[in-house]
């Protein structure tokens, strides 16, 4: 199995996951960079796909800097967090702000330096903790959601079509 993973993929499969790229930019001061979304109106960290040709922190720098305006140094990884129904697996990094100034893209229609109190005032569950995990040095955290609840470490998550003892 391992072996036919490493091989590319024929161009008529698409992929089960997609990897994307997340990060938690800590000020000085510990506030925390967000942006609220432009599609659905969420606040949330900064970030995207990660492109193939691209590096994790390149992909976080890249992201940040894109929907923020604000140039990062990636730091650490802080945590893996995979959407069990989108099939999203999202690598989160600590940032610190290296220059630029805040200002919405076509991907943000705000751009803010929240406190923790005020992530979790603002922010869903599956967003805010990621922030929270972030800040707590006990890293990396391996999460997985559906969407909009954590899923508790260890349990089993099967999808509706598939019958225990499928391939």
């Amino acid at each position: 199995m391992l072996l036919y993973m490493s091989q590319p993929q024929e161009a008529t499969s698409s992929p089960l996951h997609s990897v994307s790229v997340a990060g938690v930019v800590v000020r000085e001061d510990g506030r925390l960079l967000a942006i609220r979304r432009a599609d659905n109106g969420t606040w949330e960290l900064p970030g995207g796909v990660l492109e193939l040709a691209e590096t994790p922190e390149a992909g976080v720098a890249r992201e940040v800097l894109e929907e923020t305006g604000i140039h990062v140094e990636v730091d650490e990884l802080t945590g893996v967090y995979k959407n069990t129904t989108r099939g999203i697996v999202a690598l989160v990094f600590r940032c610190k702000p290296s220059g630029g100034t805040e200002r919405t893209s076509s991907e943000s229609t705000a751009v803010s330096w929240l406190t923790p109190d005020e992530v979790s005032e603002r922010m869903s569950e599956v967003f805010a903790i990621r922030l929270l995990d972030a800040l707590d040095g006990n890293g990396p955290h391996v999460r997985s959601h559906d969407g909009k609840q954590l899923i508790p470490a260890g349990s089993q998550v099967m999808p509706d079509d598939l019958v225990p003892g499928d391939g």
